[in-house]
């Protein structure tokens, strides 16, 4: 007799749907919100990287795992050894030692240095890993004072410890990747895919004039400063998902550490905001559908779902967002049989049922849980 393995877990997918008041979350290069055409009619789109950026924040500090994006590194190594005794010049050599030492080839010599003391490329790395750095100046620290005031100074800090450091990684760095081209063996893989978020609906944007009125007494009219702005509302779709063998295979097989990683993701993806513009708007919301399904086979977006836009009704754009949401996915599954699925559930801000996007869940926590457990079983509770 021969039994049939179901397939095992590899992809998860999150749907949103959520609310945004007159907001301007991400903006273009003209301070406008930004915008794309889709069915033939304009929405407002938040870029994937916003929302990424604020989650990959809400990840690291659930997880303790911090890192940085930043061209910086040679001035932050400068300051360790500042605050270690090292003098402003001897320090500040070694920051520009650590890039100079990167890489050293027949094509290359070291990461290029800006005038400032920056990397002319963005470097991502553990935060730690700039420790690490200081550390290993303050193990080279004769020749790099040797350095010192030369004018064509050559790199003296192994490349291969140098480079081991910058292309070390954490867990925010396996789930999202890294590209690093400057640097072999730098390049991370991520296991998410992050959609831009756009309106169910067509939008138009809004101005918004304004002025501010000077606090000091003056005898000439007229108000300190005057502007405007622009805003838009309306209900996204939010939409990412997650290569559940691509990640463990990341962390060299470590299921419990991946399983973790999915967790923290799922809920800094269903609970953050992007930045922009919140001071003077306040755009606090939260999802008010969330749907998970566990797939065997390929991720699947939802995104065809309001090709067509959703029409306002009575009661506005949210309600019939979830009904269109739901009955696209249905007419989806019913299309492409299969058992693929090995987990579909949801929780709404309302009661109804909506066949087709799996069993209702009454909590997040809960909903989250149970996605999590579906996609790593082997795992345990």
């Amino acid at each position: 007799m021969t039994t049939t393995l179901a397939p095992a877990p590899r992809f998860l997918d999150i749907h949103l749907l959520q609310t945004m008041p007159y907001s301007n979350a991400n903006r273009d290069d003209l301070g406008s919100p930004k915008t794309l055409i889709f069915g033939g009619t304009e929405r407002t789109r938040i870029s994937s990287q916003a929302w990424k950026r604020v989650t990959r924040h809400a990840v690291e500090q659930a997880t303790g795992t911090q890192a940085l994006r930043t061209r910086r590194v040679a001035p932050q190594v400068s300051a360790r050894l500042q605050a270690r005794g090292w003098s402003a010049d001897a320090a500040d050599t070694a920051g520009a030692q650590i890039l100079r030492s990167a890489v050293t080839s027949a094509k290359k010599d070291g990461l290029a240095v800006e005038a400032d003391g920056s990397s002319s490329v963005l470097l991502y790395l553990p935060t730690d890993a700039l420790d690490a750095l200081a550390d290993l100046a303050e193990a080279h620290r004769d020749a790099i004072e040797g350095q010192v005031g030369v004018k064509k100074p050559v790199a003296v800090l192994p490349t291969a410890e140098v480079a081991a450091i910058l292309t070390s990684r954490n867990g925010s760095i396996h789930l999202l990747g890294r590209m690093l081209a400057e640097l072999p063996g730098g390049d991370v893989d991520g296991a998410v895919q992050v959609a831009h978020a756009f309106t169910t609906h067509g939008t138009e944007p809004q101005i918004d004039f304004f002025t501010a009125v000077d606090d000091v007494p003056s005898t000439s009219r007229g108000s300190g400063h005057m502007n405007s702005a622009e805003f838009s509302a309306g209900v996204f779709y939010r939409y990412a998902n997650i290569d559940l063998q691509g990640l463990e295979s990341n962390l060299g097989g470590d299921t419990a550490m991946a399983r973790e990683l999915v967790a923290a993701f799922l809920t800094a993806f269903a609970t953050t905001v992007p930045t922009g513009k919140q001071n003077s708007t306040a755009a606090q919301t939260l999802p008010e559908l969330i749907h998970l399904t566990v797939r065997a086979d390929r991720p699947v977006s939802l995104a065809g779902a309001f090709e067509a836009p959703v029409r306002a009704q009575t009661d506005g754009w949210a309600a019939p967002s979830r009904d269109k949401l739901a009955d696209y996915a249905t007419r989806l599954r019913r299309m492409w049989t299969g058992d693929v699925v090995r987990f579909a559930g949801f929780t709404s801000i309302d009661d109804t049922a909506y066949a087709g996007i799996g069993a209702r869940v009454q909590a997040v926590d809960e909903l989250l849980a149970s996605a999590t457990a579906a996609a790593y079983p082997e795992s345990g509770a």
